[in-house]
């Protein structure tokens, strides 16, 4: 049988990396992961007690598909705690995970064609989402200057139908501030292109508060998940906010896409939402990891770095040691037993000359995979 052109997708480079990790550990070795951007945290223990009593009293079927509306409440609720914003439940919408928040903005907003801005270096599936629904994904270069965010000179003559823009970005940590992205929706706004917020590294910030698009304006769609601060990635559970004339738009999408998002993982991602004690002692722990990185890689010879404001990752430029990101992650991880992530997968442009680590695991975990890769590099010359 023939595979559709909206198929041909590339890898997402991580995952290769995560997989090749997998076989160095499955023949006896002992990999530090600093290429997964996932917490090395289960999810609180408040939210797996609350699954347990839940499934001992119910069946756990189908749920509506907006999601649980105790769940679509507390949601809307946070956003009041957060940021002092007052949202209507009644525009939440509880999604698989991130990506398939993604799925139904990009479908909900875009026809085939359409063309949408995304920052690079940013997330990969972006790219890959918008070309398997037959959508153009457009490439922004941002600049070191700019922190690697777009600003509003960016999307000058580029004919978008929309843009996307994460804060804190992955993989530079890089956060927008309130006027910087009051810019970016007016700029948008002017060109009649549809504005997406990428939210999911919320309340993972280190010396200010991300900002939401929904301070700003309801004219926007933002994107968050459960997989991040909350310690819940592999529960695939999300959500999204959308204007009011929208939400009959994307439900009816989700309806026939999904169903429902998993009843099982609301159950506990209700619950998780009051786990606050725990999360915050996850932040101590970035924190932490985040200084020990901030302080150990330039030691290791990984000095081209920006500090991140938020998330748990650090981009560096080593165009300076390699021109392929990817031969030298592979390096990496056979010689110094450390699984990186090379900047490929964010920039197909430049990305040959950038690799990210992540400091989403344990302390213990950091601080030996930083001397490991110090003796690495020292060894290497």
């Amino acid at each position: 049988m023939r595979n559709s052109t909206r198929s041909g997708v590339d890898p997402f480079i991580v995952m290769d990396v995560m997989e090749a990790a997998r076989r160095a550990e499955a023949e006896g070795r002992h990999i530090i992961h600093m290429e997964v951007g996932q917490p090395g945290t289960p999810a609180p223990q408040g939210a797996r007690d609350a699954l347990a009593r839940a499934m001992d009293e119910d069946a756990m079927g189908y749920t509506v598909a907006l999601g649980l509306p105790a769940l679509r409440t507390r949601i809307a609720r946070l956003y009041g705690e957060w940021y002092d914003v007052d949202l209507n439940p009644d525009r939440v919408v509880v999604t698989p995970g991130s990506s398939g928040a993604f799925i139904l903005a990009f479908t909900a907003l875009f026809d085939t064609g359409d063309r949408v801005g995304i920052g690079a270096p940013g997330y990969p599936s972006y790219r890959q989402i918008l070309k398997a629904l037959d959508l153009v994904p457009v490439d922004i270069e941002t600049a070191a200057e700019n922190r690697l965010q777009p600003v509003p000179g960016d999307l000058a003559g580029r004919d978008l139908a929309g843009l996307m823009v994460a804060s804190p970005a992955n993989p530079s940590g890089t956060m927008l501030g309130r006027a910087d992205m009051a810019a970016l929706m007016e700029a948008c706004q002017a060109q009649g292109a549809s504005f997406i917020s990428d939210e999911i590294y919320h309340g993972i910030e280190y010396e200010a508060k991300a900002v939401t698009a929904l301070e700003i304006s309801d004219e926007a769609y933002v994107i968050n998940s459960f997989s991040k601060y909350f310690s819940m990635t592999g529960w695939r559970v999300g959500w999204m906010v959308v204007p009011d004339d929208h939400v009959r738009v994307v439900e009816r999408l989700a309806q026939n896409l999904f169903i429902c998002p998993p009843h099982a993982s609301q159950v506990a991602a209700l619950a998780a939402m009051d786990c606050g004690e725990e999360l915050e002692a996850n932040m101590a722990v970035y924190r932490a990891n985040r200084q020990l990185m901030l302080e150990g890689l330039p030691k290791a010879g990984f000095d081209r770095i920006a500090p991140p404001d938020g998330a748990f990752y650090v981009y560096a430029d080593v165009s300076h040691i390699t021109d392929d990101s990817r031969a030298f992650a592979a390096e990496i991880l056979e010689r110094a037993g450390v699984a990186v992530t090379p900047g490929l997968d964010f920039d197909p442009a430049r990305g040959a000359g950038t690799i990210r680590f992540s400091y989403a695991r344990s302390t213990a975990d950091i601080e030996e995979g930083l001397a490991r890769l110090e003796r690495f590099m020292a060894e290497r010359g």
